[in-house]
C-alpha cells in the first residue's frame, strides 16, 4: 500500500448519497479532479502531496458532506456564485470584506460567495504551508480543490442553477453527475503541469467569467435537444408513461438522451474537468511558493517517500496517457 487509506463506511456511503444533489460534481468528478491535480503538481511539492494522494482524493467531497449530511448552514453559499445577481461586473466586490459591506447576509446566502471563499482558503493554505502544519495543509488543500472544481461547473455561476427559469429543471445533475457517471471512462484527463499564478485574485475572477460564459451554450444545447425529442425519449417512463424519479426524487433522464446531450456539448464536461485539474494544481503550487517554498520533506517518514517513489513514477506514466489509477467509477 503506497499510502494510508482512511475511508470510513460513513464517509463512503454519505458521499454516494449526496453525490446526485444539486451543486456538486459528485464523487466521480471531485475525486478525479483532486487526484489529477496531485499528478499535475511540479516537483518537489508533488512528492509531499503524492504521499497523501488517497487522503486528498477522498477528502474532495467533504464540503458536500458538511452541507448535506451535517447541515452546516454556513456551507451552501460557498459552492456557487449567481453572477447575474451582482449587476455590473465592474462593481463586483473584490474581497469578502467588501462584499459584506455592500450586501447583507440574506443576499449573500442566496447569491453565493464562491470566489471569495476560494480567496480565503488560499490565504489559509499559504499560512499552513508557511507554518509547516501538515494536517492543515492537506485538509485545506483538499477543500480548496473542491471549490475550484465547483467554480468550473457553469451552472454554479448562474441564478438559473437548475434550468428552473427556462423550463429545463434537472439539467444541473444531468450535466455534472449523470454525464461523468456514463462517460468518464472515456475521458483523457492528462493536463499540463500547474504553474505559479502572479495574481491569485485576478486568476479567480478570470476563472469565474470563463466558466460563466458556458452557461448559455450549455442551456442552448439542452433546449435544442428537448424541442426535437419526444418526452418519453428524454426521461425514463414507466408502463403508464409517467416520468420515473430516482431514489432522491430527481428526474431520471434516459441514457439515450444523456448520450445525445453529451455529444451536443462537444466535450464541455471533460474540458471543464481538465481545466479544474490544472487550476487546482496551480493554486496549491502558488500557495506553497508564496509561503516561501518551505521544505516539507521532513513532514513524512523517509521510508514512506522512498517507497512511494516507484509508485509515483508509474502513476505519472499512466497520467501522461490520461489515466488515473486507484479510482472506482461509483454509480451515483
Amino acid at each position: 500500500m503506497k499510502n494510508f487509506r482512511l475511508r470510513p463506511t460513513f464517509i463512503t456511503l454519505s458521499a454516494v448519497f449526496v453525490a446526485v444533489l444539486l451543486l456538486s460534481w459528485g464523487v466521480i468528478g471531485h475525486e478525479r479532479i483532486n487526484r489529477g491535480a496531485v499528478l499535475a503538481l511540479p516537483a518537489p511539492l508533488q512528492t509531499f502531496f503524492y504521499n497523501h494522494i488517497d487522503y486528498i482524493t477522498q477528502e474532495s467531497t467533504v464540503p458536500d458532506l458538511r452541507r448535506n449530511v451535517l447541515n452546516d448552514k454556513a456551507e451552501p453559499p460557498r459552492h456557487y456564485f449567481d453572477m447575474e445577481n451582482f449587476g455590473d461586473v465592474t462593481t463586483f466586490p473584490k474581497t469578502m470584506e467588501e462584499a459584506r459591506k455592500k450586501y447583507d447576509d440574506k443576499f449573500l446566502d442566496k447569491s453565493g460567495i464562491l470566489p471569495w471563499h476560494i480567496q480565503d482558503l488560499m490565504t489559509k493554505l499559504t499560512k499552513a504551508f508557511k507554518d509547516k502544519r501538515k494536517n492543515e495543509i492537506l485538509f485545506i488543500a483538499a477543500d480548496l480543490g473542491h471549490y475550484i472544481a465547483d467554480a468550473h461547473m457553469p451552472l454554479h455561476t448562474s441564478d438559473n442553477h437548475d434550468g428552473q427559469n427556462t423550463n429545463q429543471k434537472g439539467i444541473h445533475s444531468l450535466w455534472e453527475s449523470r454525464l461523468p457517471e456514463l462517460f468518464v471512462k472515456d475521458y483523457k484527463l492528462n493536463v499540463s503541469q500547474g504553474i505559479y499564478l502572479e495574481n491569485v485574485d485576478k486568476a479567480i475572477w478570470e476563472l469565474m467569467f470563463d466558466t460563466h460564459s458556458l452557461v448559455e451554450p450549455l442551456l442552448a444545447a439542452d433546449k435544442k435537444l428537448r424541442t426535437s425529442t419526444p418526452e418519453n425519449k428524454i426521461f425514463v417512463t414507466d408502463d403508464n408513461g409517467v416520468i420515473v424519479k430516482n431514489r432522491y426524487g430527481g428526474t431520471l433522464y434516459s441514457d439515450e438522451y444523456a448520450a445525445r446531450f453529451h455529444s451536443e456539448l462537444n466535450g464541455m464536461v471533460e474540458k471543464q474537468m481538465k481545466k479544474a485539474i490544472t487550476v487546482t494544481a496551480s493554486f496549491w503550487y502558488t500557495a506553497w511558493i508564496n509561503a516561501g517554498k518551505p521544505d516539507l520533506s521532513k513532514l513524512d517518514a523517509n521510508e514512506l517517500t522512498k517507497r512511494n517513489k516507484k509508485f509515483l513514477k508509474k502513476d505519472l506514466k499512466a497520467f501522461e496517457h490520461g489515466k488515473l489509477f486507484g479510482l472506482i467509477n461509483e454509480k451515483e
